[in-house]
């Protein structure tokens, strides 16, 4: 009973303190913050709330987080990483004798709350006025609904009204005050919250009769058109989270196929072990964060720089073995280079089961590629996803530049348009299929890279990207890189603007259909290779 009566006791302060409340810090107050005496804590908190010094706001805020910290004169102190004592008076920067922890228990928490909620909204500062609302809005009001409505009824500020409103809308929604219910549907219609369209929906349902049960015309009216602009911001919103997963998955495909264009478009080689190279890249970003976690834990989040490189040389090794031990010897016989890629890709898998297990293991976001940037609460940008995004452009400009500004790239398109003509010339043919079936496999072996930090990293990873790899080929144009970079972004694009529509499944069966078709009528797809080579397919 006695912790109900300082809690209303608070209330009252902190809601009915006249603005000229003092505005110092007394250091009996803070002091007392650490006592033993529950009662002369709360004390305490009842008398900083009603503190108009934003000091008061901060050690307050450190008393609920658990890190202030008081000396023997009264200072306040917030503990940060490493044991440093942030001083929160500037008088002390340092603490005068021995410092003592403030204990904090669900009680105090309770009265804290609401105290910090109410100086925030009363502050003069906009943004934390705002911030705060902001963080209302997200809440709900619950037991602040005074608070809110008091701050709400002072606030001149429209956008800090506005979230002030929608943080009451769950309240107001239930009055039956006419007035505060068209309040709470202007501020769902102004926000346009999906969280709010189950209440708004209910205010529309009609009774067995086919009458509408909410009776108020007017509040039918509002709620109509709050639920109007409920579904088209989810709408459109929606249509944009679909846009950046389908840019997030067509850079996926394009990293997977990549590779994949340059040594088919060269070789006519069917490499079904590509996907395996994929494999070989995750598997090495793996390696390197156990490396960094075991041996370098202080800078475990940068192992992702050191994974980059390890990746692109792992894979590029493989596929330059693969390349002088068995594709030499099945130039020009595809349907060989078929089953003997298909062959060793089977090989690649059981050994990593033997190797690292056949359970999926983790790959961990580094901590600046944790969280996203929320437009909505459905729709988040995370970063992992605009990092891949990122990373595949970095990752195409590094191949065009590799095959238009470099003397290799130079040879590569002149064994690809006329392998004759340029053997004839002195070009050695055998060593640009060497380097260029490495780079394309160095390349897949980034592509497990980025695939490392979207998911779990697991034996039959490069399995689920072949197939989608093979398409994005073909329908590019065989050996074209711009080719490739629209298959992949239009496919990946597309597949999730069908997921919703019309299932996983079915989306992928209307895009293979589309592409059947797509293929009958342009059989060398959106771009066509030039050269001879073009005729030989």
């Amino acid at each position: 009973m006695p912790s109900i009566f300082a809690g209303i006791l608070l209330l009252a302060l902190v809601v009915f303190a006249p603005s000229t409340a003092r505005a110092d810090v007394p250091t009996g107050d803070v002091a007392a913050l650490v006592a033993s005496d529950r009662a002369e804590v709360e004390r305490a908190i009842e008398s900083l709330s009603a503190s108009h010094d934003p000091r008061a706001l901060a050690i307050l805020s450190a008393l609920l987080e658990g890190s202030l910290r008081v000396d023997s004169r009264g200072n306040a102190f917030a503990a940060r990483e490493g044991g440093a004592l942030e001083p929160l008076n500037p008088a002390a920067p340092r603490p005068d004798g021995p410092v003592r922890a403030a204990e904090v228990d669900n009680r105090l928490r309770r009265l804290l709350e609401p105290a910090i909620a109410a100086m925030r909204l009363r502050s003069d500062d906009r943004d934390v006025r705002l911030s705060a609302a902001t963080e209302l809005a997200r809440a709900g009001a619950g037991d602040l609904a005074k608070v809110i409505e008091r701050a709400l009824a002072q606030e001149a500020d429209d956008d800090v009204r506005e979230k002030l409103a929608l943080a009451l809308a769950p309240v107001d929604l239930e009055s039956t005050d006419t007035a505060r219910r068209l309040r709470a549907l202007a501020a769902i219609k102004a926000a346009a919250d999906p969280a709010f369209r189950t209440s708004v929906q209910r205010l529309l349902e009609k009774d067995e009769r086919g009458e509408y049960r909410e009776r108020n015309a007017e509040v039918r009216r509002a709620a109509s058109s709050a639920l109007s602009a409920i579904e088209l911001h989810a709408l459109w919103f929606g249509l944009l989270g679909h846009l950046f997963y389908g840019v997030s998955l067509g850079s996926v495909l394009l990293l997977a196929a990549l590779g994949l264009a340059i040594t088919f478009g060269l070789m006519r080689v069917i490499n079904m072990a590509h996907g395996e190279l994929l494999l070989v890249g995750a598997y090495s970003t793996f390696v390197v964060q156990q490396l960094f976690q075991k041996h370098l834990p202080a800078y475990a989040d940068y192992y992702l720089l050191f994974a980059i490189p390890v990746g692109f040389l792992a894979a590029m090794a493989m596929g330059m073995l693969l390349e002088r031990t068995v594709l030499r010897f099945l130039y020009g016989r595809p349907l060989e280079t078929l089953l003997a890629t298909w062959g060793i890709s089977l090989i690649l898998i059981q050994t990593v089961r033997l190797v690292f297990g056949a359970q999926n293991v983790t790959v961990a976001n580094p901590s600046f590629l944790s969280g996203g940037i929320e437009l909505t609460p459905e729709f988040v940008l995370t970063y992992s996803r605009i990092a891949v995004i990122a990373f595949s452009a970095v990752v195409v400009a590094f191949v065009w530049f590799m095959l238009q500004r470099t003397p290799l790239g130079l040879n590569v398109r002149a064994v690809t348009q006329n392998r004759e003509m340029a053997a004839g010339m002195g070009i050695s043919t055998r060593r640009v299929d060497l380097w260029t079936f490495g780079i394309g496999s160095g390349v897949a072996g980034l592509g497990g890279v980025a695939l490392s930090q979207l998911g779990n990293v697991g034996p039959e990873l490069g399995q689920g990207y072949i197939v989608d790899s093979f398409m994005v080929v073909v329908l590019g144009g065989v050996g074209k890189l711009a080719g490739t970079l629209a298959a992949a972004l239009g496919l990946g694009i597309v597949n999730k603007l069908l997921e919703p529509v019309a299932g996983a499944v079915l989306g992928k069966i209307a895009i293979l259909v589309f592409l059947i078709l797509f293929i009958q009528r342009r059989p060398q797809g959106i771009f066509a290779l030039k050269g001879r080579a073009a005729e030989v397919s």
